[in-house]
């Protein structure tokens, strides 16, 4: 009897792909870029189930072109990517990977505040390239972290993680959510629920890590960075399209904003025309997740959600469980 066929559509870290091979016949996507639509449904043909990356569209055409399909896994926490309404009504479960890279890209947020705040990557660049005449009074001043106030847009499992790294510098905290309050931020930081105009008045550090949806696409845009403080430093971790890049250049480059660390862009891995060379800036290519255990732990989160969903029990991460009643 064949063993059931796992289409990983982009290699991933070989602790994931042991863990499959171990019961499955898994077949690995050669070549280190993202697929085609047309190399995509190829692949998924005569697949059981498909582990996928953020560049994967996981659509109506997706499911039409695997027929076979018992499970798609997202080697990622977002999951914008995928049509999760049309894999319920297809009865198709369908996961992503949340909290094992909650902290890494927390830690990544705050190496970018610090990073934009301090001048780290400008000043690096002086230094190797030989310029740098000896210390002067007025060289390189950049905007202090410690007492100041720190904004978190979307305060889930990773905003909630960096507004809690805050503590050792005794930041004021504000925080916008689409939800419930979030007591913990409030008990333990005493911080406090506002409106997101509010946010963007008082915060001379806004830290971005809401989901993409249509209510927050763009969110970040030219209304937004007016109301923003001149001084403000901007830190997007989340999603690139929650920022209108072109907007954000012009804020830039007028002197709206102070700054900005991006680790995600809007057509990625596109940037918009201008923003390298905003020298106020620090643009890192999407390694939020980039430590060795991290990326095992969501390769191996990856294959336990496919072994469940070909055994017909409950995947950890389940984004439909209603699929399963």
């Amino acid at each position: 009897m064949s063993r059931p066929r796992i289409f990983v559509t982009r290699r991933i870290p070989e602790a994931g792909l042991t863990r499959l091979r171990a019961s499955f016949e898994v077949v690995v996507n050669p070549d280190d870029r993202p697929l085609t639509t047309e190399e995509l449904h190829r692949g998924v043909a005569d697949a059981d189930a498909v582990v996928g990356l953020l560049t994967d569209r996981i659509d109506a055409a997706f499911f039409d072109a695997a027929p076979n399909l018992k499970g798609y896994a997202n080697y990622a926490v977002g999951y914008d990517n995928i049509d999760v309404a049309e894999a319920t009504r297809r009865g198709i479960p369908v996961s992503n990977t949340p909290d094992v890279l909650t902290m890494a890209t927390a830690e990544l947020a705050w190496a970018l505040l610090f990073a934009v705040a301090r001048r780290v990557v400008e000043t690096d660049a002086v230094m190797r390239s030989g310029a740098w005449t000896g210390w002067g009074p007025l060289q390189f001043i950049g905007a202090d972290v410690s007492g100041r106030t720190l904004g978190i847009v979307g305060a889930g499992r990773i905003g909630t993680a960096m507004a809690r790294m805050s503590a050792g510098f005794n930041m004021r905290v504000l925080y916008t959510s689409s939800s419930s309050r979030n007591e913990e931020l409030e008990r333990d930081l005493g911080a406090r629920r506002v409106e997101f105009d509010e946010l963007l008045r008082e915060s001379d550090f806004i830290s971005i890590h809401t989901p993409l949806r249509p209510s927050t696409r763009h969110l970040f845009n030219a209304d937004a960075f007016r109301l923003m403080k001149n001084t403000a430093i901007l830190i997007n971790t989340g999603r690139g399209p929650v920022i209108r890049e072109d907007d954000l250049v012009a804020a830039l480059r007028a002197g709206e904003i102070g700054g900005a660390g991006l680790d995600v862009y809007e057509m990625e891995p596109r940037m918009a025309e201008g923003l390298k060379d905003c020298p106020n800036t620090v643009l890192l290519p999407h390694i939020g997740s980039a430590t060795h255990s991290t990326r095992d732990n969501m390769a191996l989160l990856a294959a336990e959600n496919i072994e469940a969903m070909l055994a017909g029990t409950r995947p950890p991460t389940i984004l439909n469980p209603e699929v399963l009643k």
